[in-house]
């Protein structure tokens, strides 16, 4: 059981990696003035994708929810990251979304009725300080604007994911993928018609961008973390999240040159330290009852 439970933890981990390295393509690749067809160009081939494999419609108040949580997670979480990443320094950007792991444990608290593990908040508490650590704390051009959407992003995904928990434990994680981005590409699509007009024109790059966002860091991330959090503690996965901000550490490092010193070093140590704490302790069994009991109640 704890074999697969690694199992299901290096899985989870796909998606903040995935979409860790989204930033660095998304700055260099993808046109800046067009968040909102980004979002639409970025989601719904990957819905469509993902919809092919499953080869299932939902049903009955799927269809509301789909749309509900593919606004959550999805269209209006891509559009919040984007305007955090144009107003905000990327180190104070990551640092902000971080928090998202101790958002997942309080929203599974009071949504799901789930109290968090004291391993799990430990965790989430070790791998925060890591952030900062590797980060550091940039309050040069902390735009209140930016920060507003930051947070926002944060919170809305926080929430989109703990009612993933609550309402799909009976959904596989291909279908409830592709509902999500496609919902969400649904309701952000008429807005980015009326709001940036006809989408952007494609170049080679930015095609090549798309493509890898579209491919990796949306289908196949979204279906890791939905796979991960139909099997791990919410908490679990939060914590695992803090994955995203090292990959984007690493990675401006090796791609954009940027400068990996002793901070950079002990902060990341800090988020294996704190991933190891808050999600590799199984759940206890009273939670697992608690998530089946919801379930149950989830349907009725």
């Amino acid at each position: 059981m704890e074999d697969k439970r690694w199992t299901w933890i290096l899985v989870t981990a796909i998606a903040p990696i995935a979409w860790g390295s989204g930033y660095v393509v998304t700055r260099n690749l993808l046109p800046a003035e067009a968040p909102l067809w980004g979002g639409v160009l970025r989601a719904l081939p990957a819905g469509l994708i993902v919809l092919l494999l499953a080869r299932r419609l939902p049903r009955g108040s799927w269809w509301w929810r789909s749309l509900v949580l593919g606004t959550l997670n999805v269209g209006g979480f891509f559009v919040l990251v984007y305007v955090a990443g144009q107003r905000l320094s990327s180190s104070l950007a990551a640092t902000l979304m971080s928090a998202s792991a101790a958002c997942m444990l309080l929203f599974a608290w009071l949504l799901l009725h789930r109290r968090p593990r004291v391993a799990a908040v430990v965790g989430a508490a070790v791998g925060l300080m890591g952030v900062a650590v590797m980060l550091g704390f940039d309050a040069e051009g902390a735009d209140a604007g930016g920060v507003a959407a930051s947070l926002g992003a944060m919170v809305a995904s926080s929430i989109g994911f703990v009612l993933t928990v609550r309402w799909g434990s009976d959904v596989p994680a291909l279908p409830m993928t592709a509902w999500q981005l496609i919902g969400g590409s649904l309701v952000l699509l008429p807005v980015a018609v009326l709001v940036e007009g006809a989408p952007p024109a494609l170049t080679g790059p930015s095609t090549l961008g798309f493509a890898y966002l579209t491919l990796v860091a949306t289908a196949l991330a979204y279906v890791a973390w939905f796979s991960g959090l139909r099997r791990l503690s919410p908490g679990a996965v939060g914590v695992i999240g803090l994955l995203n901000p090292v990959t984007g550490v690493v990675l401006g490092v090796a791609v954009m040159g940027e400068t990996f010193g002793v901070p950079q070093g002990i902060g990341v140590a800090l988020v294996l330290v704190g991933i190891v704490l808050g999600a590799a302790s199984p759940q206890r069994r009273t939670e697992v009852s608690e998530t089946v009991r919801l379930a149950v109640h989830s349907r009725t």
